[in-house]
């Protein structure tokens, strides 16, 4: 999935309007102008699609995550980072969402997506640690569907 995809996709699952994602990006401390964000969420085949880097990426989900649950008492906002995987976006949207373990096996369940606890606990897991699982595009893909079926519906 790109981030253009994810970008789209979480925007219609939370009925954002773009201001409403101005606002976000605005929490993160970057400075989203309402074209660009239009441009970015064209599909790749229509004209004046703009691509959605991964430090873009990252400022939105670190906005929701701001938007969703406030600042930790005594940080900063984040830096975003440069190189955004599907691992790290997963996190970020469980982050903001407050989700346990067992409410992202339901949301999966929702795309008939079915996950067990500990593969799910190796996306989460450090990179260096040795039951670490890289999180494929048809996971977050699936999640984000089991988002869209508990928010908007069916």
């Amino acid at each position: 999935m790109t981030n253009n995809d994810i970008l789209r996709r979480l925007r219609f699952v939370f009925d954002f309007s773009n201001s409403k994602v101005v606002r976000i990006f605005a929490k993160a401390d970057y400075e989203m102008p309402t074209e660009l964000l239009i441009d970015m969420l064209k599909k790749e085949e229509e004209e004046g699609y703009r691509p959605c880097n991964d430090s873009i990426m990252c400022s939105f989900l670190d906005g929701l995550i701001i938007d969703k649950r406030g600042l930790r008492e005594g940080s900063e906002v984040p830096k975003p980072v440069s190189q955004l995987g599907n691992n790290l976006i997963f996190k970020k949207l469980r982050i903001a969402l407050n989700l346990r373990e067992d409410e992202i096996i339901a949301l999966l369940a929702l795309a008939d997506f079915g996950m067990t606890k500990s593969e799910l606990g190796a996306l989460f897991r450090n990179p260096e640690h040795k039951h670490y699982k890289k999180c494929g595009d048809q996971v977050l893909r699936n999640f984000i569907k089991g988002l869209s079926l508990k928010y908007r519906g069916k």
